[in-house]
């Protein structure tokens, strides 16, 4: 029985790596929803996270109970159990751990500048001279996987691990309504149309919980033009 701990589904990026693979997968989990409070977040989640941060999977297994934090960690624990995490061909498969761990380690400008936040729709406004660089090696990365390995998602036909850590980035290209080549902005409606995105956006936008520094962050280098969310 795997349980997943994840933070606020309109802000938390880093849950929705690990909840949308499992879902798409098919990989049953009971969702463990925490709302982010700000100064009490770390105490709050390490009652079930050594590091104090979403997402963590709990793993009940007989008698014990193996607690896995940190996303790459969580989606390579899910591999050894579960074939479709990873794609089956040796290339595909080097790529993608490649680009998720680029993913995973890179894109800071990005993060920063455009943080998650998917009930909003905003105008960037003097953003970062690394927000363009960041947004050239995003399409440069994705046009390589698609057309190495023939698409529609990263690493061939099928949703794999690779496309969970770019899941967010579609929520930000729209949320910000950054311009991507056609090829990439392609891959972004495909993602933003699958079933567990719909079902991740649809809970986000009826949280009515608010957190003031998650709030705060989007428009550090953007305007609200919309917010969707329930009030």
């Amino acid at each position: 029985m795997y349980q997943l701990f994840i933070g606020n589904k309109n802000y938390s990026s880093w849950s929705l790596r690990p909840w949308l693979l499992m879902t798409e997968l098919g990989i049953a989990f009971d969702e463990q929803l925490v709302n982010f409070d700000g100064p009490d977040n770390l105490q709050k989640f390490r009652t079930f996270a050594p590091n104090g941060k979403v997402p963590c999977l709990h793993h009940q297994d007989s008698a014990n109970t193996l607690v896995i934090w940190e996303s790459l960690a969580i989606v390579e624990y899910l591999a050894e159990r579960h074939s479709a995490v990873w794609p089956t061909n040796p290339a595909a498969r080097a790529y993608a751990r490649s680009a998720a761990s680029e993913m995973h380690a890179g894109f800071a400008t990005l993060r920063n500048t455009c943080p998650m936040s998917v009930g909003l729709r905003l105008q960037m406004v003097n953003p970062p001279a690394g927000l363009k660089a960041d947004l050239l090696r995003l399409t440069e990365l994705w046009q390589q996987g698609l057309t190495q390995f023939g698409g529609p998602f990263l690493a061939g036909d099928h949703f794999t691990a690779v496309d969970a850590f770019f899941a967010p980035v579609a929520f930000r290209v729209q949320s910000y309504g950054l311009h991507l080549a056609p090829k990439a902005q392609a891959y972004v409606e495909l993602l933003l149309k699958l079933p567990g995105m719909q079902a991740w956006q649809d809970a986000a936008l009826a949280e009515r919980s608010r957190e003031p520094s998650h709030e705060a962050a989007p428009l550090q280098y953007a305007e609200l033009i919309a917010d969707l969310r329930q009030r």
